[in-house]
């Protein structure tokens, strides 16, 4: 099993604001082959221990919460670490103009449970996060989605094989997009199965 955030992990906010920069360059260099653009708005990030490590040292960096905020922030960020046989990603639908965001959100209600990966002619089915709703009673998605992709055995053999294309989508009514993942992605993802 991949190795989750502990406190052991967490430098020192006075320590990590020396060193933020360097970090912050080093994770966007790690992300840069973690994302996969799906259609016109949905962004799709590839989590790891790395970039959740990164989000609780931002998060306890920017609201300075201190050892009582560290619980919550690994209680949040955790979850979200791959266990060595699936990719977690979160999903986020980015539109700037505030009018048209809320229109097409307001058309992808269980957009979340509408997410897959397919590894050749296996299509592994996207599993929302369970900790709150994500699409409201009157149909309207939240801009920010969490899915894990349980693969076994077989479909991590494939994916990290090479072999054929590895398509990220939707079949959902109103977002029904897809996108071939990078060779670089695939690689970079392949390091998340044990």
């Amino acid at each position: 099993m991949t190795r989750k955030i502990e406190a052991s992990d967490i430098i020192p906010i006075a320590e990590y604001g020396k060193l933020r920069a360097e970090r912050r360059k080093r994770i966007s260099e790690i992300k840069k082959n973690r994302r996969l653009e799906v259609g016109p708005f949905a962004t799709f990030y590839f989590e790891s221990f790395d970039t959740m490590l990164h989000q609780v040292l931002e998060m306890l960096f920017i609201e300075k919460g201190g050892a009582e905020q560290l619980p919550d922030e690994l209680a949040a960020y955790n979850p979200l670490i791959p266990t060595g046989s699936e990719l977690v990603a979160t999903v986020m639908f980015e539109i700037d103009d505030p009018l048209r965001r809320a229109r097409v959100l307001g058309m992808l209600g269980g957009v979340e449970h509408k997410a897959f990966i397919r590894v050749g002619a296996e299509t592994i089915r996207g599993v929302p996060e369970d900790d709150q709703e994500r699409s409201r009673e009157d149909g309207k998605a939240s801009s920010v989605q969490f899915i894990r992709f349980p693969f076994t055995s077989a479909q991590i053999e494939a994916f990290r094989g090479g072999v054929g294309d590895v398509v990220v989508g939707f079949d959902h009514a109103n977002y029904g997009h897809m996108a071939v993942m990078s060779a670089p992605v695939r690689q970079a993802l392949s390091a998340d199965f044990a």
